[in-house]
């Protein structure tokens, strides 16, 4: 009877150990792991280890993190904590990147514009027509102003040449109608001279438009046949 007590006992005992271990070792492992619900961090070290924890893992900084579900799927990526020198490169990444969508959009805008404006060849062609001519009218009347112009120097040169010995000797009012005249036939030339170099820019800005619309005008012709004629 004493020997089946202590027996017991000793049973009871060994279970009650055995029943503290078990319950330790659970807290241990719900420690060691990230709490049900949280989201997960993971990576690869630099070492080459994979890494877990419930927190942006601090040996992963400087190279990306997956954030995952506590289903395991991917949540989110964290990429690396960049320096102050790959900072500003990313930053004139972005910028370069949105200048380069704020020129497309631009262009595009344009193109709209352009299309809206001149629907087919024949009405680019008639505006470019109309605006050379009217420079080719402020040209024709520049170069009839020079014509008269250097009329009427000649007669001057008439009259300066009874002083040709000694010019100075001329009548000042002869002097001062010479002088002006050159200032102004130089000036009246040089007005001429703009107007050719202003119809060359024009024509320079209708060729440059019509390389634009050239396809424009086949695009919409492909999806309407009649559109290039309208």
């Amino acid at each position: 009877m004493m020997m089946t007590c202590a027996l017991g006992l000793g049973l009871r005992r060994a279970l009650l150990g055995l029943g503290l271990a078990t319950f330790g070792s659970t807290l241990l492992a719900q420690d060691a792991a990230p709490a049900s619900g949280a989201q997960i961090y993971t990576c690869i070290d630099a070492k080459g280890r994979k890494l877990n924890s419930d927190r942006p893992i601090m040996e992963c900084l400087n190279r990306e993190q997956t954030i995952l579900n506590p289903s395991g799927t991917v949540k989110a990526r964290m990429g690396p904590v960049l320096t102050a020198a790959e900072r500003s490169q990313v930053e004139a990444k972005r910028r370069a990147e949105q200048q380069e969508r704020a020129r497309k959009e631009e262009e595009k805008s344009l193109n709209r514009s352009l299309l809206i404006r001149y629907p087919n060849q024949a009405a680019h062609q008639k505006d470019r027509d109309e605006a050379v001519a009217q420079l080719s009218l402020v040209k024709q009347a520049a170069a009839a102003r020079v014509a008269e112009l250097k009329a009427q120097s000649a007669k001057l040169d008439e009259e300066m040449a009874f002083f040709a010995k000694n010019p100075a000797n001329a009548p000042v009012k002869l002097q001062q109608q010479v002088k002006e005249l050159k200032q102004t036939l130089t000036a009246q030339e040089r007005f001429l001279a703009e107007q050719d170099s202003e119809i060359n820019r024009v024509n320079a800005r209708f060729d440059e438009e019509l390389k634009r619309l050239m396809p424009l005008w086949h695009a919409n012709q492909a999806s309407d046949p009649l559109a290039i004629t309208r």
